[in-house]
């Protein structure tokens, strides 16, 4: 689990450093339906991940995809990422998820 800058993401939506949203693997994030193949559609996007490490949860929704990701990675927001850890830290391993199936993204 790492931190990345954030911009208009796959799912169609601008946000910046301080939002609670993060990024999945493109291999997850395709396993998802897009009505027409748009990717602003997909399934997957708005979706709540909760994510504990070493004691501390934090609550992102998914925003964007990952290209460089592996299946399980996930890439979270500056904001977001200091919830949880430090980014001296750089990539945080032991992290456990739980994905909600009810999307809550507006566009």
């Amino acid at each position: 689990f790492t931190d990345y800058g954030t911009g208009l993401g796959a799912c169609g939506v601008t946000n910046n450093d301080q939002d609670y949203i993060c990024a999945v693997s493109k291999l997850l994030f395709d396993t998802f339906p897009a009505p027409g193949g748009n990717p602003n559609l997909n399934e997957i996007c708005g979706r709540k991940i909760h994510a504990t490490y070493k004691g501390k949860t934090v609550t992102v929704t998914v925003t964007d995809r990952c290209e460089a990701c592996a299946v399980h990675d996930l890439d979270f927001a500056p904001a977001a990422f200091d919830q949880i850890g430090s980014r001296d830290e750089g990539r945080l391993h032991g992290m456990t998820v739980s994905i909600f199936y009810s999307s809550t993204l507006s566009k």
